[in-house]
């Protein structure tokens, strides 16, 4: 054969290797591989946010009576201190009025005084003359005794008269007192901010005390999230938040932990927070749904791959070209990082696409990410 014809076959078998060697790499699977970095990580909290309003207001009359005007309506914005509603005051104005003309008399009479105090005074003064008499033996001493009595009656009436007067000005500034106030009810009023949401008496009808007139929406609004068990122990009032509104897209707004409730919801098994949100207040409508995530706490300067490398308690790594398994401690988690605190080094490439799918010491190709 000639060195040609050798040649030709030499490089026959060459090329044929290098297609096997080709096609053996290219069969192997594909790992899509991070780096073990060193590095930051924050620890959040997820929550399914619900706006509602803070309360439903039921307005109510305290005094009955007949509508005469009211400015309820279906959908109207109340503030606190609007007139919602008047009741006819005619009846309690008239009946105010006699009782001020009668304490005025009252008042007047005690003023003028008592038919009685001019008894009280003649009597004494013929009690002081017999009691001078007496001394001299003029008068028998029985007759200035009677006299006594009879000043000390007389006392007794008029203490009594007093008495009763003082008793009757009482009674009528207490009861006009009550018509007053009774007056200034027939006015009733927003007690906060609100949006009607029903109204129960209109102008023209005959109400009851106590009867309930509107039902008001407060103004006030409450953004609940709820956060779920396994995550809730690390929640304290003050802590920032991220909030996103499913009818704002993709906007977010900056938020911070108002109050945290103690008690999780019986059938859930979901915790409630209250969170101030850095948003104007006539955006926070009722019914608005959303998410948040809250901070807990922060960490520096340790080992963190994304989340979606854990299978469990364990990552799956590639040393040397095949794949093996390592335990993890994991610490923090953020939305997309977890801090590992033990079994890995900075630097080892760890699987992060379907992980669970290779098999310990199996050979692959790596796709950095």
């Amino acid at each position: 054969m000639s060195n040609s014809a050798w040649r030709f076959l030499a490089f026959a078998a060459i090329a044929l290797a290098g297609v096997a060697g080709g096609a053996w790499w290219w069969s192997k699977p594909t790992a899509v591989v991070v780096p073990v970095q060193r590095g930051r990580i924050v620890e959040v909290v997820p929550a399914t946010l619900n706006v509602r309003a803070e309360y439903l207001m039921e307005l109510r009359s305290e005094v009955g009576g007949r509508v005469r005007s009211s400015a309820l309506r279906v959908g109207a914005s109340l503030r606190a201190g609007d007139e919602a509603l008047q009741v006819d005051d005619a009846d309690l104005r008239l009946q105010s009025d006699a009782l001020e003309r009668d304490l005025a008399a009252a008042r007047r009479k005690l003023e003028v005084g008592f038919a009685g105090e001019l008894d009280l005074a003649t009597a004494r003064e013929q009690l002081a003359k017999s009691e001078r008499l007496l001394a001299d033996g003029a008068v028998a001493p029985a007759d200035v005794e009677q006299q006594r009595r009879t000043v000390r009656q007389l006392e007794q009436q008029l203490q009594l008269s007093r008495l009763e007067l003082d008793g009757q000005i009482a009674a009528l500034e207490t009861a006009l007192e009550a018509k007053r106030r009774a007056i200034a009810q027939t006015r009733l009023l927003a007690p906060s901010d609100g949006q009607v949401l029903e109204v129960l008496a209109h102008p023209g009808d005959l109400i009851e005390p106590g009867a309930v007139v509107a039902r008001v929406l407060s103004a006030a609004r409450v953004v609940e999230a709820r956060v779920a068990e396994e995550n809730f122990a690390g929640v304290r009032a003050g802590q920032a938040a991220t909030v996103r509104f499913l009818g704002y897209g993709a906007e977010q707004f900056a938020a911070r932990v108002q109050a945290v409730l103690p008690a999780a919801d019986p059938e859930t098994r979901r915790y409630t927070v209250h969170l101030a949100v850095d948003i104007a207040p006539e955006r926070l409508v009722p019914g608005l749904s959303g998410e948040a995530v809250i901070v807990v706490g922060t960490r520096e300067n340790v080992l963190t791959v994304p989340r979606r490398a854990l299978a469990g308690g364990q990552v799956f790594v590639v040393e040397a070209g095949r794949v093996q398994v390592r335990a993890v401690v994991p610490g923090y988690a953020s939305v997309n990082e977890v801090q590992l605190i033990e079994g890995v080094q900075e630097g080892e490439l760890v699987i992060v696409e379907t992980p669970e799918t290779f098999r310990v010491g199996e050979r692959v190709r790596t796709q950095q990410r």
